[in-house]
């Protein structure tokens, strides 16, 4: 087993490290925030199980990008948690998709475009984008095993 060291002192900013050594560096970095939600739908104009109403307990993974600040974070995770929560989890968690989504059938790859949008305009309306950030990537889990990818370059080709 490995021995631990305990810190001789607690550093201190203004005494141990000055403000303008708080950010490190000036690169583009992404942070990462994972939800789950609870959710019902069905599939129309499909020839498989999914036809039928069914649940999933979804799984989504965003990642937005951005500068580190003064004190060396982008965003923070309790901003990417306030944008979820703002835009998406009432009409996501425990709904009926086909119900309180767009006009669509609510398959992983609609779902993952419907978000970005929904995420990109608060982004947008918050005045996050105008700062630099910019979602990357979002991942949304149907089961453990199943899962859907949207990339910022794919958004941008269309």
């Amino acid at each position: 087993m490995g021995t631990y060291e305990l810190p001789h002192k607690l550093q201190r900013l203004h005494r141990d490290i000055r403000p303008e050594q708080l950010r490190y560096h000036n690169k583009r970095v992404a942070i990462s925030k994972v939800f789950t939600f609870d959710a019902a739908h069905h599939m129309h104009s499909y020839e498989g199980k999914c036809i039928s109403l069914h649940g999933h307990t979804y799984r989504l993974e965003v990642t937005i990008s951005g500068y580190p600040n003064e004190i060396g974070m982008s965003i923070d995770f309790g901003t990417i948690k306030q944008i979820y929560e703002e835009v998406l989890r009432d009409r996501l968690d425990h709904r009926y998709l086909n119900e309180t989504l767009p006009p669509m059938n609510p398959s992983v790859e609609n779902l993952l475009v419907w978000m970005w949008e929904e995420i990109d305009r608060s982004l947008a309306e918050k005045g996050l984008k105008a700062e630099g950030f910019r979602i990357e990537e979002l991942k949304l889990y149907e089961t453990p095993n199943s899962y859907g990818t949207l990339k910022r370059e794919w958004m941008e080709e269309a």
